[in-house]
């Protein structure tokens, strides 16, 4: 039996393999499941990505599921709350932003995540941006699409939303698939999309 070939970031863990093969760079257009990606991708600024995989369970069950009407009505009793489970990262800023990102989305948004998701995706014109990167090194952080993304979410008050982490939002979205060339999640070599 022929070992599949992988983007080499992702790791012997089970865990990431399973979100490689299964999550990343595949288009997820639930925006509840987007709004988590933009929670989880600002909770794992300065940390590894498996850091946020190994507690996003947790993150799930803390966090109301992900509800940004629930998360939005969060207060300090909650705060306290979340600071006090080390099930998630207890970083007092990005539990903030969470927070406060869920009341922004509420916003602009109401509790339409359809609405939520067809705005995010707006920025790629509904579609995936299908690259054709080969090695490692060809993979970028930052495109003028996530910058942009990046401005009109800061602008609408959302935190944590950097330009480089709308990328990786955009990539585990599967808003783009900078899956390699060679890699049997990219695009080109699966028939499902």
């Amino acid at each position: 039996m022929t070992e599949l070939v992988r983007c080499e970031w992702s790791t012997k863990d089970p865990l990431y393999i399973a979100y490689h093969d299964k999550e990343w760079g595949r288009p997820n257009r639930d925006g509840r499941r987007l709004f988590e990606k933009i929670i989880l991708e600002g909770a794992q600024a300065g940390l590894s990505w498996i850091t946020i995989l190994k507690k996003r369970k947790n993150y799930r069950r803390l966090f109301d599921g992900f509800d940004p009407a629930k998360v939005a009505a969060y207060d300090e009793n909650d705060i306290e709350r979340l600071m006090g489970d080390a099930g998630i990262i207890r970083n007092r800023a990005k539990i903030n932003s969470a927070i406060n990102n869920a009341r922004v989305f509420v916003e602009h948004f109401g509790v339409d995540e359809d609405a939520f998701s067809d705005f995010l995706w707006g920025f790629v014109d509904g579609e995936p941006i299908i690259n054709q990167r080969k090695t490692m090194e060809d993979i970028v952080a930052v495109t003028e699409i996530s910058t942009q993304m990046s401005k009109t979410l800061k602008k609408m008050g959302f935190s944590f939303i950097g330009p480089t982490t709308c990328y990786a939002m955009m990539q585990a979205a599967g808003m783009v698939d900078d899956h390699l060339m060679n890699c049997f999640c990219h695009t080109s070599n699966r028939s499902e999309i």
